[in-house]
């Protein structure tokens, strides 16, 4: 365990700075930037490890994962970053404070009801897949403003509508990686300008290999696993 604190550590202190050079190279300041220590299939020690380093936001692709952990170190703020299924949605508000991965009206929907049912509020960005790959979950860009116009119209008491992520496209080059992360930085400066949202100010854009770019173009939230866990443990699913 002593072992599995001090890596944790050593690498979190590192990707911290990398987000700091990252950032004043843009011209920003490393505060403006929220980094997720994505812990998806990475044990509950792992997150006390970086708990004890001083991280306090995580990520989980999975519910069912990430629920073995969130009552274990319910003082930090949890983050859904994976696809969520309609059916799985109902255990997202009240554990999880974000989602990142709205990417359709039904689901944000069903999240907003769910939400006001158990008298939360719960922060929502809207997945948009840039790139058009057909792995990858999320809006096309073309549906990301009616989606809003419908919610907008009917209401959302449960959701607060908060900005964009994304996935960037892999393998690419910078300069690929950039002008993606720059689509969904137009994409959100269109939408919160479009329907006057003020808080839709957020983009959930860069992973380990590719943050100091998304950086570079505007993100305020890093989603970084392998740079802080070491790889995943594919044994679990």
């Amino acid at each position: 365990m002593h072992d599995l604190t001090a890596t944790v550590a050593a690498n979190l202190a590192r990707v911290r700075a990398e987000i700091a050079t990252a950032a004043r190279t843009a011209s920003r300041k490393p505060e403006e930037i929220r980094l997720i220590a994505v812990s998806k299939t990475h044990p509950g020690e792992a997150v006390a490890a970086a708990v004890a380093a001083g991280q306090m936001n995580f990520g989980e692709n999975t519910v069912q994962e990430a629920l073995t952990k969130i009552p274990l170190y319910s003082s930090a703020t949890w983050h859904m970053i994976g696809h969520l299924q309609s059916n799985k949605a109902k255990s997202v508000p009240g554990n999880f404070a974000w989602v990142h991965s709205v990417d359709s009206l039904k689901l944000a929907q069903r999240l907003s009801r769910l939400a006001q049912e158990k008298a939360v509020v719960l922060d929502a960005l809207f997945e948009v897949n840039v790139t058009r790959d057909p792995a990858k979950h999320g809006l096309p860009p073309e549906e990301l403003a009616p989606l809003l116009d419908t919610l907008l119209k009917e209401g959302h008491p449960g959701l607060r509508l908060r900005g964009l992520m994304t996935i960037g496209p892999y393998p690419a080059t910078e300069a690929d990686s950039r002008a993606s992360f720059a689509r969904l930085r137009e994409l959100r400066d269109d939408c919160r300008k479009r329907f006057g949202l003020k808080d839709f100010s957020e983009l959930s854009m860069g992973m380990s290999g590719d943050y100091a770019a998304a950086i570079r173009e505007g993100s305020t939230m890093v989603r970084i696993g392998t740079a802080i866990f070491g790889e995943r443990d594919y044994s679990k699913k």
